[in-house]
């Protein structure tokens, strides 16, 4: 069975809503699947500052945290994380950080890996943050499965690079049938890639 890792990191709950998504859709595909959440680094008076980030890191403070077990156990990892100036959030970026050893020992080579984000406006950075999460990937030596434009729902969702999702300012913006096809069409085919690969 292929193991399916999806890690990413959410402040107000989008990122969040588009992993468990995908860790559905990965089941579906017949993975095995981990979610987990990278830890919160922000300072606590940061988070009370805005109360749509203070009510989601309470509801998922006690979920499962990543770990590099969690990438070296995996076959594929699909990395979540809202843009932060068109570039990956600090909280995912500092757990990458800390992959330093597993990277040494060649245990993060030979992945499929592939990315997801959102954004408050329509270009609101979502090509440039995963194009920044990839710079990690080549690094790892792993293979990076975007889902290009393989399928008819990519027309729709628009983004060959990975999956996104614009919130608009609306911090519980529910995904729509246009990312909900591109992010099970994802999920799908970096399962596929990755069976392939174990074969």
């Amino acid at each position: 069975m292929t193991k399916l890792a999806v890690i990413y990191y959410s402040s107000t709950g989008t990122i969040h809503s588009m992993a468990k998504r995908l860790a559905e859709a990965g089941e579906k595909a017949g993975a095995e699947v981990r979610l987990r959440q990278v830890p919160e680094l922000a300072p606590a008076e940061a988070i009370a500052s805005n109360a749509a980030w203070s009510q989601h890191f309470d509801a998922t403070k006690n979920e499962p945290k990543a770990t590099a077990n969690d990438v070296v156990w995996a076959d594929a990892v699909l990395f979540g994380t809202p843009t932060r100036y068109g570039n990956v959030s600090s909280q995912l970026k500092q757990f990458l950080d800390t992959l330093g050893p597993q990277w040494m020992q060649g245990l993060l080579a030979n992945k499929v890996y592939a990315g997801f984000t959102s954004t408050m406006t329509a270009h609101g950075g979502q090509e440039s943050t995963l194009l920044a999460l990839y710079n990690t990937i080549y690094h790892f030596g792993g293979l990076i499965v975007p889902p290009g434009y393989t399928d008819p729902v990519k027309f729709a969702d628009g983004n060959p690079y990975g999956v996104s999702h614009v919130t608009g300012g609306n911090n519980d913006a529910p995904l729509g049938d246009a990312q909900i096809g591109a992010l099970d069409h994802m999920a799908e085919r970096v399962v596929n890639f990755a069976a392939k690969l174990s074969a």
